[in-house]
Parts: structure tokens; C-alpha cells; sequence
């Protein structure tokens, strides 16, 4: 190789690696600035410096499910015109016999929100019969997902079905993995499993990973019992370096989800520095 074609090749190295390990978007959770309207959402995070945001639809959220159909078009023109991206939305489906579920997903699917969080499945005595029903669930939403083009998500929240990923593997095995996947938590994952656990289960979730939620906590003892404690991402338990490198390794390029469960005197600075943690740890890891 003459000293040209070694100038040439090395030049166009950052581009080639750049294009082989797409990053993944940015979101904010947008429950944690539930007081802002949809141009002060999409002005703020943009202003912090997000590319996305991870759109509360549900009960309380920023769009109310009975007004899905007339407020998630005005939430996302808003948030748009901000320059900010909004490629999920977080809800409370459970089931497509809710009357929210059909005009949720096509809406979605109509202005090209390409993935949303379902709701919470919650244990019941019967195991089996739990994961039974829960299976029936899915199967329902599976299909409007479907007929709409959009892909849903399972997060493995602490308490309920699907906490440790493993226990709803075999449930949805035969169901379509671009239709139905998970929204991983470290935070839920490493509460979950000490160890190495939480990496076993990412790497079973991998096959359907669509979306992927950061926040971290630490232990504490609140009156003789065990519980976590939220904190800014870096200061916990969770082992983001490990995480991310795994994240890379899988080519995990979808929503990521900043969460802000901690306290913060402002939340939008904090939001800032999560954000700045996550990529510095990003570019160290996909780099």
C-alpha cells in the first residue's frame, strides 16, 4: 500500500465505523416534565440537548387515551416543529379490547411512531393461569399491531409479568419478534438479578430488543426492609460501562429512554447531565 492509498483509507475509517455502529436515539421520558405543554416540551428538550422523546399516552400522561386520536397529532406536530424526534410512545395497553387500543395504534402508525410500551400485566396466584391470560393479551394486541405497522414493547418492571425476561420467553416465543419485543430497564434488571443476571436477560431479550430504558438507583434499608432509591445515571448500581458495551455488541440502535425518578431541583440541568453520561458512555462503547 503507497503512502496515498494509506491516507485515503485511513481518512474514510471514521466514516465506515460510524456507518457500521448506528447509535441509538436519544429520548426523554416525558413524565418527568408532565407540566409542560406540547411546544414547551419539544422546546425544552430540544434546548437540553435531546434528538427524541419518549411520549406518555396513557392515563395521566401527556395525551389522554380518550383524546389519543385528536391530541397525539398536536402533541407531535409540536414536539416536531421543536426538531425534536418522537420514534415511541409509553401507554397503558393491556389489552386490544380497550377502547383506546385501535385508535392509539393507528394513530401512531398514521404519523410513523414506529414502536410504544405496553401497560403492566400484573401477577396473579395461578402462575400459569397468569401467563395464560396474559398470552391471550398479547395475541389480541399482536394483531392491531400488525394491521398498523407498529411494534410493541414489554418492560421488565419489578413486580410485574415479564420482570425477568425468562418468564414470558417461552409465552411469546411464537409470536412475531418485529411485532413484539421488550423495553429493557437496567435499573428494573440489575433490581431484579445481582450479578450477572441482568446481562443473561438482555441477551434473551435481544432477538426482540426495540427499546431500552436508562436510570439508575442504589439500595438502601427504610425501616428494616430493602428498597431501591433512584439517583442521577453513574451514581448507582447499575454498571453502565458493562451495559452499554453490550448494548454495542447487540447493534442496538433504537429509542433510548432516559429516566429522571430521582429528585432534581431542575430537572431539565439534570436531564442535561443524564444526558451527557449517556454519550459519553455511548461513544465509548459503539466507538
Amino acid at each position: 500500500m503507497t503512502r496515498r492509498e494509506f491516507a485515503i483509507t485511513t481518512a474514510a475509517l471514521p466514516a465506515a465505523l460510524s456507518a457500521a455502529a448506528p447509535r441509538p436515539t436519544l429520548c426523554f421520558f416525558s413524565k418527568h416534565l408532565q407540566d409542560l405543554d406540547y411546544p414547551q416540551l419539544g422546546k425544552t428538550l430540544r434546548n437540553t440537548g435531546f434528538a427524541g422523546v419518549d411520549l406518555t399516552v396513557r392515563p395521566q400522561g401527556h395525551v389522554l387515551p380518550e383524546r389519543v386520536a385528536e391530541d397525539l397529532p398536536r402533541a407531535y406536530e409540536a414536539i416536531r416543529a421543536q426538531g425534536v424526534q418522537v420514534p415511541m410512545i409509553s401507554t397503558g395497553l393491556v389489552s386490544a379490547s380497550d377502547p383506546a387500543a385501535r385508535p392509539t395504534l393507528k394513530t401512531a402508525a398514521r404519523l410513523g411512531i414506529p414502536y410504544f410500551k405496553l401497560g403492566y400485566f400484573r401477577w396473579g396466584n395461578n402462575i400459569a393461569g397468569t401467563l395464560g391470560e396474559v398470552k391471550s393479551s398479547l395475541q389480541g394486541l399482536l394483531e392491531l399491531a400488525k394491521e398498523y405497522g407498529i411494534s410493541a414493547g414489554m418492560h421488565n418492571h419489578v413486580g410485574y409479568v415479564g420482570q425477568a425476561v425468562w418468564d414470558t420467553q417461552s409465552m411469546i416465543a411464537d409470536m412475531d419478534p418485529k411485532r413484539l419485543g421488550y423495553y429493557f430497564d437496567f435499573h428494573h434488571a440489575v433490581a431484579q438479578g445481582a450479578g450477572n443476571a441482568w446481562e443473561i436477560n438482555l441477551r434473551l431479550a435481544s432477538a426482540r430488543l426495540q427499546m431500552v430504558a436508562t436510570k439508575d438507583f442504589n439500595w438502601a434499608k427504610v425501616n428494616g426492609a430493602w428498597r431501591t432509591e433512584s439517583c442521577p445515571l453513574g451514581q448507582g448500581a447499575v454498571d453502565w460501562p458493562k451495559a452499554f458495551s453490550v448494548l454495542a455488541s447487540l447493534k442496538f440502535s433504537g429509542p433510548l429512554s432516559i429516566h429522571q425518578e430521582y429528585k432534581a431541583a431542575d430537572r431539565p440541568a439534570a436531564a442535561h447531565q443524564d444526558l451527557e453520561f449517556v454519550k459519553s458512555q455511548i461513544e465509548k462503547a459503539y466507538a
